[in-house]
């Protein structure tokens, strides 16, 4: 078995695009562990890290006869891998009790503090998101992720129709979506 560095990029990604399956072996033992704990400082749990790294060479085997043998391998996976990673992130924000799982997880990981300056952050950045939006997008958006009622419960309460705390629901999700990754691009 060749290692990683006897065989240059072009090489590999060659090898890697006529289904070379050995080749496929190097990028992963070379940069699967890399990948994992990229993904792992954002996530903080194994579970979801794993899963995108899983997906990450699904992604990079499924699509290989579309890479760019100008191209170096890793820049590539690591892109697949911060996307996935946003991914996982905007699913975590829209659900609460996944924020919940995530507060918990938070407190029992060994930087206690720089996790949950972290997470702060992030309640604070979403708080600060919100108080932007029109009120009523604000109260639909507080009663359906922390009151955790449903649109029928909203639209009873608010005397609207169930459509419109639909929409506004999704209004205010789309905002939240767009700032995070407005914000995560910024930032890394």
């Amino acid at each position: 078995m060749q290692k990683r560095e006897a065989i240059c990029d072009f090489e590999l990604i060659t090898r890697l695009k006529e289904g070379d399956e050995l080749a496929f072996r190097i990028v992963f033992d070379s940069y699967s562990s890399k990948l994992y704990y990229f993904s792992l400082k954002f996530l903080k749990e194994k579970e979801p890290c794993q899963e995108v790294v899983q997906e990450v060479f699904m992604n990079l085997w499924i699509n290989r006869e579309k890479l760019d043998t100008q191209y170096p391998i890793a820049p590539y996976l690591y892109t697949i891998t911060r996307r996935l990673t946003l991914n996982v992130l905007r699913q975590i924000a829209n659900s609460q009790s996944a924020m919940e799982k995530m507060w918990l997880n938070l407190q029992t990981i060994s930087n206690e503090t720089e996790e949950l300056v972290f997470l702060e952050d992030l309640e604070r950045f979403t708080e600060q998101v919100l108080a932007n939006l029109p009120k009523q997008q604000q109260l639909v958006y507080r009663m359906s992720r922390q009151q955790e009622l449903s649109y029928d419960e909203i639209a009873e309460e608010l005397n609207i129709s169930r459509n419109t705390v639909k929409n506004h629901l999704v209004s205010a999700l789309k905002t939240l979506r767009t700032q995070l990754q407005k914000a995560f691009s910024i930032l890394y």
